[in-house]
């Protein structure tokens, strides 16, 4: 338990450092690539491509980890590539940062499902619940720390450039970490007793199937400060200090929901669809500050809870795949979601408000039928 809770910390600490790199850029690369000129329709296209090849390529990255059981090489792959974002302050050309953006995107693909398996090993000891819970709580610790780097950057005049170039340090302390936590990881004794089913079950698709439609409706906080800027909502400086605050609100839900979990199993996830459309109405019409950190919160659950979910459906032979299949599938959400409200946003407000109803309506149907097909699977 106490080896196993020490890793869970180690990899958060690595995830906290990745997060001020990425989520630092990803609180303003909205806002700076409108200064570039480009369209509504055209970021939701490339935000959502990159997370549709970062979803999408996960499928493959988590087949190559349970046939290989290569967990420590796809993880510090997927880790160095976080370095491309910082590079982008080296960079004139908005395609030459679409393409960075891209990169980085992919570099999440490798690592994750290998990452998260490693993690759902240590976490049968603890909970999984809390100890995806924890993991997140500390990764969006960076999540807040990146925005308030740019924020700094950009009050004191230094610019969104110098903002990327500070993120070089804590990319080099992320990939030490990473290497310590794998010096301090003992196999034996994450591994033991971990064992279950050697194939995905109907449960389990369901549960993909409501994973989509849950990503679908909400939306991203690059869109959201797309719109910030282009309506004057809030200032330049303002709108990485809000993505802070969601991120904040983020690893508070993590813990919360990880903890429900633990108690209630997938019955908490009847919050994400419930609240995501009303996300979109406040951030978008009604109180954009409360939508942001209602934004934060679904995250939370996504992170967390959604993760832990895995777990439970899917045994050790096939973990890597099942996350692999997890996340190819939400990037696909995530990049039908992106694109389609882009679209709507160019048309109106309103019209992202009610393909978020839609879609969460849809879910929340999903997740009852998955809940039903467990109780059978019990039974």
């Amino acid at each position: 338990m106490e080896r196993a809770l020490r890793f869970v910390l180690l990899m958060g600490v690595v995830s906290l450092l990745g997060d001020v790199v990425y989520e630092g850029a990803r609180s303003v690369i909205g806002a700076y690539l409108a200064t570039f000129g480009v369209t509504a329709v055209m970021l939701g296209f490339v935000i959502g491509l990159g997370e549709l090849l970062s979803y999408g390529f996960r499928i493959f990255a988590g087949h190559i980890a349970d046939k290989t059981g290569r967990y420590w090489a796809l993880t510090f792959l997927g880790y160095a590539m976080i370095f491309s974002i910082p590079l982008i302050a080296f960079f004139d050309s908005y395609a030459v940062v679409f393409l960075l953006i891209v990169l980085e995107r992919l570099g999440k693909a490798l690592r994750s499902p290998a990452r998260d398996t490693l993690l759902s090993f240590a976490t049968a000891k603890m909970g999984r619940g809390t100890g995806f819970g924890i993991h997140e709580a500390l990764d969006q610790v960076g999540a807040v720390v990146g925005p308030l780097i740019f924020f700094f950057a950009i009050y004191l005049g230094l610019g969104y450039r110098e903002g990327f170039l500070l993120l070089f340090i804590p990319a080099v302390f992320m990939l030490l970490t990473l290497n310590f936590a794998k010096l301090s990881y003992v196999s034996e004794e994450v591994h033991r007793g971990d064992k279950g089913s050697k194939k995905l079950e109907r449960v389990f698709w369901l549960y993909i199937a409501f994973t989509i439609l849950a990503v679908v409706g909400l939306v991203n906080f690059q869109l959201l400060a797309y719109h910030f800027k282009v309506k004057s909502v809030f200032s330049d400086e303002l709108i990485p200090l809000l993505y802070a605050l969601a991120m904040g609100i983020d690893a508070i839900s993590a813990l919360l929901a990880g903890k429900a979990f633990d108690r209630v199993g997938l019955k908490c996830l009847t919050l994400v669809p419930v609240l995501t459309p009303l996300s979109a109405f406040l951030s978008l019409q009604f109180n954009p500050v409360a939508g942001v950190l209602l934004f934060g919160f679904i995250l939370g659950m996504h992170e967390s809870v959604m993760r832990a979910g895995v777990a439970e459906l899917s045994g050790a032979e096939k973990r890597a795949t099942a996350y692999g299949l997890l996340n190819t599938s939400m990037g696909v959400g995530l990049f039908a979601g992106s694109f389609l409200i882009g679209f709507l946003y160019d048309i109106s407000t309103e019209a992202v408000i009610v393909f978020s109803l839609v879609t969460s309506v849809a879910a929340f149907s999903l997740l009852l039928f998955t809940l039903a097909a467990m109780r059978t699977r019990r039974a």
